[in-house]
Formats: structure tokens, sequence, C-alpha cells
């Protein structure tokens, strides 16, 4: 009954342990989240008015600069960008990204996958380890895992660059981007992205009698110089919003797990700490009756 009790009394220890780590932890994310918040929302309408107007520019503009990122391509060298934490303890926050990730590849690249044609690039750790281990005949060409934890604009900007560069050269023909959009702190949505080339925008459809209005845009400088400086800036934004939503997304969905698993240790201590009452009373009501029954037995 001693060893019983003793063991009830270290699982005790270790749950109140491990639930001033989860508490901690939350406090951090929670502090965390705030400031990743701010930031997202800052730059969401930002970046969601340069797209729609550059998806405009691209449906509407016969320039150079316009051609050069939205021109149609067959999908025979896709590259897959993969945003994801560093680090775990945050629910199914990673699983989520990987699970549509994973299902979208294997339905529209399988045979760019079969050739070697399927690129990879990471940004954070948790998807280069988990993409390493179950994606073959791939190439895993780089991550970019400190990438995550510094949240750099200025090396956003560089990986933009080389990607767009790449791009240009034929080295890929269809870029996309996976990643987790920010809601609130208990809701991410995994999301899919196309990068490149880019979406142009939908024309509605008109009969004969109704002509569709095109915008007439005025330049200034002239178009392609313009364009090619303003649709790369565009893209850079764009990878740089995916990997603020992401970062929010993280550190809501640490919060709420690490607040998940407190509550968890809680229900958990009061159930040992019922055992442990009842293991100690029958301990007392054993030792008391072993006491009277010697007693008993010295009298008679």
């Amino acid at each position: 009954m001693a060893a019983n009790l003793k063991e009830v009394r270290n699982r005790i220890k270790s749950v109140i342990s491990t639930q001033q780590i989860t508490k901690a932890m939350k406090m951090v994310s929670a502090a965390k989240l705030r400031k990743a918040q701010q930031a997202i929302m800052q730059m969401r309408p930002y970046s969601n008015k340069l797209n729609v107007m550059m998806s405009n520019i691209m449906t509407f503009s016969d320039g150079e600069g316009a051609a050069a990122f939205g021109k149609a391509t067959e999908k025979k060298k896709p590259l897959i960008i993969i945003i994801s934490s560093d680090r775990g303890l945050c629910g199914a926050f990673n699983a989520n990204i990987f699970k549509l990730a994973f299902k979208n590849i294997h339905d529209e690249y399988s045979e760019q996958m079969k050739a070697g044609n399927l690129s990879f690039i990471f940004i954070g750790k948790k998807g280069f380890e988990f993409f390493r281990r179950r994606v073959t005949n791939c190439k895993l060409i780089e991550d970019h895992i400190g990438l995550y934890a510094e949240n750099d604009f200025e090396k956003i900007v560089q990986l933009a660059e080389k990607i767009m560069n790449e791009f240009q050269a034929g080295t890929y023909d269809q870029v996309e981007v996976y990643y987790s959009r920010f809601k609130n702190a208990g809701t991410q949505f995994s999301e899919k992205e196309q990068y490149l080339p880019v979406a142009k925008s939908e024309v509605s459809k008109t009969t004969d009698a109704e002509k569709q209005s095109k915008p007439d845009y005025i330049f200034e400088p002239k178009q392609d110089i313009l364009l090619s400086e303003l649709i790369p800036s565009i893209l850079q934004a764009q990878l740089f919003k995916c990997l603020l939503d992401t970062h929010a997304s993280e550190h809501g969905a640490r919060m709420t797990a690490m607040d998940k698993a407190t509550e968890n240790a809680d229900a958990m201590l009061d159930e040992l700490k019922i055992n442990y009452n009842k293991a100690r009373q029958e301990a007392i009501t054993k030792e008391l009756s072993e006491i009277v029954g010697g007693a008993a037995a010295l009298a008679g």
C-alpha cells in the first residue's frame, strides 16, 4: 500500500510540473500572438489590394513586364513552397498544412513526381522533416529553417527574387505556396495559393449586344518599366504575407493547445488526488484493523 501511495504522489508531482510548463508556454504564445496578429492584420488589407490590382493589370495589360509572370504553363516543372513552424506542441497546426499539401501533390503532380520534376522549398523545420521522409524521387532543393523564426522581410525578398528569376529562366513553370491563414486564436485555415504564374482576374461573360469594358490604365513611367518593378514588389509582399499568416496561426494554435493541456492536467490532478485519498484512507483503515486485532489477541 505504501508503494501505491508513493506512486500516486510521484504522478501528482509529475502532472503539476507538466502543468506549470503548459501554463508558461500558453502565456508566452499569448504574448507573441498579440504582436503576430497585429502584423498580419496590418499587412493583409495592403496585400489583398495589391493582389487585386496585379490580377487586373495581368488580365488587361499586354506589356512584357506582365507577360513575364503571367504566361500560361503546362505544369511540367512545379515548385512547391511549404511554410510550417520550427517547433511542435501546437496541436494539428502543422499536420493540417501537410495533409492539404500531400493530398494535392499526389492528386495533381503524380506524373511529375515519377519523372523527378517536382521541387520543394521549405520555410520551417517541421515541413522539411515531414516531407523528407515521405516523398521520394523529388528535389528537396533547400530549406529555410531559420527564416521562419527570424521573420525577416529582407530575406523573404531575396528568396522571392530567386524564385521569380528561376521562373523566368524556365527552371519552374508553376509555383504554389502552402501555408496557414490566420482568423483568430482558435481558428486557422490551411491554404493553397498559386504564386506563379500570376492568376488573372475573372472577366465576366457578355452577350453580343454588350461590350466588356476594359480598364484604360495610364502608366507613368512607361508601362514595361513600371511593371518590371511593380509586379516583383507585389509578389514579394505576397510571400511575406503568407509567412505572417502562418506565424500568427502557429502562436494561436499553440496557445489553444496549451490551454487545453492545462485544463486536462487539472482534471487529471483531481482524479489523482481522489485516488490518493482513497489509498491513504485504505492504509489508515488497515493499520487500525491491525492494531485492534493485536489488542484483542493480547486481551484474550
